[in-house]
C-alpha cells in the first residue's frame, strides 16, 4: 500500500525502528514528521499532527501528511 511504503520510508529517515516508535515520540507534540505524497519525492518536515494537505518546499504540491494521519491515528 502507497500510504504504509510513505510511511516506512518516513521512519526511516526519522531513525524510528517502526510507526509504534514513532508515535509514541510524538504522540503529545504540537509537531510531529510529516511527508510528500508524490511518487518519487520522499522530502520531510515538521508539520501540525492533523495535517493533510501541507505545503511541499521541493516539488510544490499541497502533497505533505503527517505521520499521525498515515497512521491512522487523526
Amino acid at each position: 500500500m502507497r500510504k504504509q511504503d510513505k510511511l516506512n520510508t518516513l521512519c526511516e529517515i526519522e531513525g524510528f525502528e517502526d510507526s509504534e516508535a514513532m508515535a509514541e515520540a510524538y504522540i503529545c507534540d504540537s509537531i510531529c514528521p510529516a511527508i510528500c505524497m508524490t511518487e518519487g519525492c520522499d522530502y520531510t518536515a515538521h508539520y501540525e499532527p492533523d495535517c493533510q494537505n501541507g505545503y511541499c518546499e521541493e516539488c510544490g504540491g499541497q502533497t505533505m501528511q503527517s505521520a499521525m494521519i498515515l497512521m491512522g491515528i487523526i
